[in-house]
């Protein structure tokens, strides 16, 4: 029983790190959200929920983006220098 309590607490605390942003469209409908997890990992998902991808910051400062399979398709280094 007591794992339970735990378990139920631990996911109550992950789920309320998470941050959310809604997207509008130009006519103000809900284009998708972006989800901040503890980690600082953005996820981006579309208006049916469907993940399209993710953005992630490593310790050096660059940013990884990936497509919804995980594929690498870009990256960006704070400061514009690599």
């Amino acid at each position: 029983m007591k794992l339970i309590i735990i378990l139920a607490t631990l996911a109550t605390i992950t789920a309320a790190s998470a941050q959310q942003t809604t997207i509008y469209g130009p006519s103000g409908n809900v284009a998708g959200t972006v989800t901040t997890d503890s980690a600082g990992t953005r996820t981006f998902r579309d208006s049916r929920g469907n993940t399209s991808g993710t953005a992630t910051r490593d310790s050096a400062g660059t940013t990884t983006f990936r497509d919804s399979r995980g594929n690498t398709v870009g990256s960006a280094v704070r400061g514009g220098r690599r």
